[in-house]
């Protein structure tokens, strides 16, 4: 996987680097400036918030991916859990649904929530 991130952003440089010379080129002629003086700060500028955007994105990949892994190792939990109390043999009654119902789905909303933050702050 890394190796293929490192193709494609050698890739992505090659391009920012091949629209930066036309951009160059075509800024000169306009202007009728030297080639060379336009294009080094400019070229450094643009590639750094290349890699800043970059940089972002990544930690955005990284993110994702540890909370979509969190949430599914909850749900495997809550499935076990469940069908282990089913093994028992204890049913809750209707009444006991209908007030777990009314009063666990905020709840979850919350705890849910609470986790996604814990995840993002770590």
């Amino acid at each position: 996987e890394r190796e293929s991130w490192q193709q494609e952003r050698n890739i992505l440089q090659k391009a920012l680097k091949q629209a930066e010379s036309e951009l160059a080129k075509a800024s000169a002629g306009i202007a009728n400036r030297p080639l060379v003086e336009t294009s080094g700060p400019k070229l450094q500028r643009l590639y750094r918030k290349y890699l800043r955007a970059e940089s972002f994105r990544k930690a955005l990949v990284y993110q994702k991916k540890y909370l979509l892994l969190l949430l599914g190792g909850f749900q495997d939990c809550e499935q076990a859990t469940l069908s282990l109390i089913a093994r028992m043999g204890i049913y809750p009654s209707p009444a006991d649904l209908q007030l777990s119902g009314s009063r666990s789905r905020p709840f979850t909303k919350f705890r849910c929530a609470a986790r996604a933050i814990i995840a993002i702050s770590r």
